[in-house]
């Protein structure tokens, strides 16, 4: 069976015959065609990321709002691979003390990005990048055992829990079938055929140039990342996080405040049927506009975070400011929107103030109602920002 996406080879073990997919190099011949609906999405995906990145730089707060979204999308995306924490265990400020292996995962994908995004200055997207990230990603994780930072050297497969090679959903090319596909998809990811280009004309000009738009052409390597699953374990985050360091890379985005993971958690089986899809029938055209779906919805999601947030922290500012002797209050402020969880003793520590000081500001922040006490213990009590935890949990329940 082949089409356009690739077709299915047999191979023979010791176990019994099993097929395994290999992809065709990117992009697919045919080219995607240009529906209506995939020209409209396209249009207001990169309208929404425009808008996105004009109120980068005029955010308050940015490293904070970075800092924020990197973690949002390193959760969600491992809870897509089916990673039990929430943001309240990631945020625990005993989490020294309280962190298990879920947490460790979540925390490692944040060490991950932050070093790919930093990496990015110094070395193209590419697989020695991708091969770093994942050194990082499996570090002291389930998985870990898995080759981190290499490329597997056997056989892998997509299936439920206790599947095998005989009953998996799909089975990735072999070694030597991924490292081809490796090689190919790094070149087309370096190839200079995007074309940055909007207006009434677009159609046109897609069916008669040899370009694609940038938002094609990562939903086509993500796709194809996916389906070469070049490592045994972490796949789904490492193919995710390429989607914002390629934007990041094209300087379609400045800063990583984009967290795609929201939407394909939320659509988590359309996702995976999508990629499907495209293996099985060669139906590019149903993915990208899945894809472009999904970059549409998360700009539009981070415009609205940022407008709330803003609001959030203007009318707590007015209600600090007002208040005589604030300028401990501020400090503490300023401390938990970068960590919305507290503990009175860790702060004090932090923040190199007494305990005194710190409980007497909690005590004042929640008379405000910005803080409010997690459980009715007398020692090591701990505070939440609940308001802005609020915004920030949604989709990660």
């Amino acid at each position: 069976m082949e089409n356009r996406a690739g077709h299915f080879k047999q191979n023979k073990t010791k176990d019994p015959v099993y097929y395994s997919f290999v992809p065709k190099p990117m992009p697919p011949s045919p080219r995607v065609e240009l529906t209506e609906e995939i020209i409209t999405l396209l249009i207001n995906a990169n309208s929404r990321l425009l808008a996105l990145e004009s109120v980068i730089d005029h955010i308050p707060d940015k490293n904070l709002f970075v800092s924020m979204y990197v973690l949002k999308e390193a959760l969600m995306s491992s809870q897509i691979e089916g990673t039990q924490a929430t943001l309240e265990d990631v945020l625990d400020p005993m989490l020294e003390e309280n962190a298990n292996r879920n947490v460790t995962e979540v925390i490692n994908y944040v060490k991950a990005s932050e070093y790919a995004i930093e990496r990015l200055n110094t070395l193209p997207l590419s697989n020695r990048l991708i091969k770093e990230v994942h050194k990082i990603l499996m570090d002291g994780v389930r998985g870990q055992e898995s080759n981190p930072g290499e490329f597997r050297h056997s056989q892998n497969w997509v299936g439920r829990s206790g599947s095998t090679l005989s009953n998996a959903t799909f089975i990735p090319p072999t070694p030597a079938d991924m490292k081809s596909a490796m090689s190919e998809l790094e070149q087309y990811i370096h190839k200079s055929d995007e074309i940055f280009l909007l207006g009434s004309d677009l159609n046109q000009f897609f069916l008669t140039a040899d370009k694609i738009d940038p938002l094609i052409k990562i939903a086509l390597i993500h796709y194809q990342f996916e389906t070469i699953h070049p490592f045994l374990d972490g796949n789904g985050r490492i193919g995710r996080l390429l989607i914002l360091l390629y934007l990041l890379e094209k300087k379609i985005l400045s800063a990583p405040i984009l967290y795609i993971s929201y939407f394909l958690k939320a659509n988590r089986t359309e996702y995976y049927d999508r990629l499907m899809e495209v293996r099985l029938k060669g139906h590019f055209e149903q993915w990208v506009q899945f894809f472009l779906h999904a970059v549409l919805e998360s700009a539009i999601d981070a415009l609205n975070k940022i407008t709330r947030f803003s609001s959030l922290f203007g009318n707590h500012l007015r209600l600090i400011q007002e208040y005589k002797g604030s300028k401990n209050i501020m400090r503490v402020f300023e401390y938990i929107k970068a960590n919305p969880i507290i503990e009175i003793n860790k702060t004090a520590v932090a923040l190199e103030l007494s305990y005194n000081t710190i409980a007497t500001v909690v005590k004042i922040l929640v008379e405000m109602q910005i803080l409010v006490q997690v459980d009715s213990k007398k020692r090591n009590r701990v505070f939440m920002y609940e308001s802005y935890l609020e915004i920030l949990r949604e989709g990660t329940n």
